[in-house]
């Protein structure tokens, strides 16, 4: 996710925190290489144009350039000015819950932007804050796209409103709204048409189905991948029905990030959600400080703890701190926290929220190499598990042999979990925001 604007806008920020004095000669240079890497990053041209004069207006001011450390100061405006530009706070802002239940929330967007599939995330990550989500296709157009919505229904295991297709969009949408009030239902997604913004009846549509069931929220959803295209369109949209934010999808395939850093400033409408991954779990709400951070190479550790939290069986982490605490951590809680790392998502993203870390452009992170150290674990003996200091020359050869691995990858698991005992030591027990926090020098 934005590979390439990290990557150049990390060398800007880097040479201008290792310098000494930050001139006003030096600043024009250092926004030259922004500017270059935001166009090429399908940054708007205006929003790239008021983003470097905010910047260049704050920066040069006298307490900046004259004081002990101006290279982390600009840094910092640019840090600052970006998370202003992502929405700042409003960015991220909850759904209205206010009114009558069940609240509507109705998805619109172009065609192929991924309406469909972000129906069932959303309903998903609402039905992970105690509600009762109901997925509601109102898309007649297109052939099989009730059933496909059923479906996706079906893997976000919440509830459809299942139907024949047949009928009006406007007709249907009323009809879920009645169904979900009869069946306890606090919330429906409406998952819409794409449409072209430029096809006036369909857009009329949409402002039908707004009059027709006022929804609480009317979401766009827009393909990052799509660049100023997704911007433009959602502009469109707006004039027609009243958007009241934008959930962006592919943005963990997008590695420009135009229309991340673009929709927000140019629309006016808040970012409420992020699509980070194909998986039903893979969307989070969007908050601006965290994404800057990401882009600049900062890192995200409170994300990476939030994931951690979630991932952590509650029973296991504490069985795993009175471990770490009676000094006892073996092979076998070794073997336990892979399976609970792997519940955190992909291992590329996850090493881009660690400050400092990211996996260099063109590199595969193989998630399959958690799969290879259990298998490799679960070769030993009780015995050895619990004390891999008996793990000699023949005992290395047993277990390569039954694990399908070899000798040297045997030697490099039990130096990985040599390390990764010191540092459960370090965090002295289960995580935690505070602990993590501590581990990663913050």
């Amino acid at each position: 996710m934005f590979d390439s604007l990290n990557e150049r806008l990390g060398r800007v920020l880097d040479r201008i925190r290792s310098g000494g004095r930050v001139s006003a000669a030096d600043l024009d240079v250092a926004l030259r290489e922004i500017r270059l890497a935001l166009l090429e990053a399908d940054v708007s041209f205006k929003v790239v144009r008021r983003f470097l004069d905010r910047i260049r207006e704050k920066a040069l001011g006298e307490d900046v350039l004259k004081s002990l450390t101006p290279g982390q100061q600009v840094v910092g405006i640019v840090r600052d000015e970006l998370v202003t530009l992502l929405g700042g706070a409003e960015a991220g802002q909850a759904l209205d819950t206010s009114g009558s239940s069940p609240s509507v929330y109705m998805l619109v967007g172009l065609q192929g932007s991924g309406k469909t599939t972000t129906a069932g995330k959303l309903a998903r990550w609402i039905k992970k804050q105690g509600r009762q989500p109901l997925i509601a296709p109102v898309d007649l157009a297109r052939p099989a796209a009730v059933l496909q919505a059923i479906q996706v229904a079906r893997q976000a295991e919440v509830a459809a409103f299942e139907h024949d297709g047949s009928g009006t969009p406007v007709g249907r949408a009323k009809e879920a709204v009645e169904y979900a009030r009869q069946r306890a239902h606090d919330v429906v997604i409406l998952d819409t048409a794409g449409r072209l913004h430029v096809d006036d009846d369909l857009m009329a549509e949409l402002a039908e189905i707004e009059a027709a069931v006022h929804p609480a929220e009317v979401l766009y959803v827009a393909d990052s991948m799509t660049g100023q295209d997704a911007v433009r369109s959602a502009e469109s949209f707006h004039s027609r029905v009243t958007l009241t934010g934008v959930i962006l999808t592919k943005i963990d395939g997008d590695a420009r990030g135009g229309a991340a850093l673009s929709v927000a400033e140019v629309t006016g409408l808040p970012i409420r959600f992020a699509g980070i991954s194909e998986r039903m779990d893979g969307l989070e709400p969007f908050d601006a400080s965290r994404m800057a951070g990401r882009i600049l190479g900062m890192g995200d550790v409170l994300g990476l703890v939030e994931k951690a939290e979630a991932a952590f069986d509650a029973d296991q982490a504490e069985k795993l701190e009175r471990s770490i605490r009676q000094q006892r951590f073996t092979l076998e809680e070794f073997r336990d926290t892979l399976r609970q790392l792997r519940k955190m998502g992909p291992l590329d993203q996850l090493l881009g929220m660690i400050p400092g870390m990211k996996v260099p452009n063109g590199v595969e992170v193989d998630s399959k190499q958690f799969v290879r150290l259990e298998a490799i674990i679960s070769s030993m003996t009780p015995a050895e598990r619990k004390d891999h200091k008996i793990l000699n020359g023949s005992r290395r050869k047993r277990i390569a042999r039954g694990s399908g691995t070899t000798v040297t990858e045997i030697n490099r698991l039990i130096k990985q979990f040599v390390q990764m005992q010191r540092m459960m030591k370090k965090m002295g027990g289960s995580p935690s925001k505070r602990k993590l926090g501590r581990l990663f020098g913050r």
